[in-house]
């Protein structure tokens, strides 16, 4: 797999400690969208290849030009969004229909976009939780195939929701790694919302 990045890389490590075998769900190029991030020292202390993709003078369709030309040479399976934080359009999704995974801090449809966690405090929700989601053109708008709950606590900070929040990522996405290596996750290909996910033993 291919996992696009942005910041400290902390599901990119979840994945490096728990998933990342050769000949299986290998990772084969760790991609930032700028220099000096965190997760390119991650991904270095594992050995994993890097690239700095960033957003250029072209503006978003430019930058996925390259940015799939970059991904597509590593020729990937599965291509994983783990805090990705730039907007894909569909010069880069199109290349890769049904292999570009994202995830997100809610229980989609609910709270999409940057301000997930601050939006479920504000509005006083009892839950909310994590989705591993097809990544779409409309912002986190694409099927889910894994969601778990997290609760809201009375009291709780932004900090201490993420925390929990960021828990529970740790754990879903390399859940969804593995189901996918298995070839548990089948997209219907005439109703696209629909996700047939098969757990077949795979924790």
């Amino acid at each position: 797999m291919a996992v696009l990045v942005s910041g400290s890389g902390t599901n990119l490590q979840s994945l490096i400690d728990h998933v990342h075998r050769p000949g299986h769900a290998q990772i084969v190029l760790v991609v930032s969208s700028k220099d000096g991030t965190k997760a390119l020292q991650r991904a270095g202390r594992a050995d994993i290849a890097t690239q700095v993709v960033a957003l250029g003078e072209g503006g978003r369709e430019e930058r996925d030009v390259r940015l799939a030309e970059a991904v597509d040479a590593a020729a990937p399976d599965l291509i994983v969004l783990a805090g990705w934080m730039s907007i894909l359009t569909a010069g880069f999704l199109d290349r890769f229909p049904d292999r570009v995974i994202n995830l997100h801090p809610s229980l989609l449809p609910a709270f999409p976009g940057m301000h997930a966690i601050e939006e479920a405090l504000e509005w006083g929700v009892r839950l909310t939780g994590v989705t591993v989601h097809y990544a779409e053109v409309e912002v986190d708008g694409g099927p889910p195939i894994l969601q778990e709950p997290v609760a809201v606590l009375y009291g709780d900070t932004a900090e201490s929701l993420r925390e929990r929040v960021r828990e529970v990522e740790h754990r879903l996405l390399p859940r969804a790694v593995r189901l996918f290596a298995a070839g548990n996750v089948l997209r219907d290909p005439d109703r696209r919302r629909r996700v047939r996910v098969d757990d077949g033993g795979v924790g």
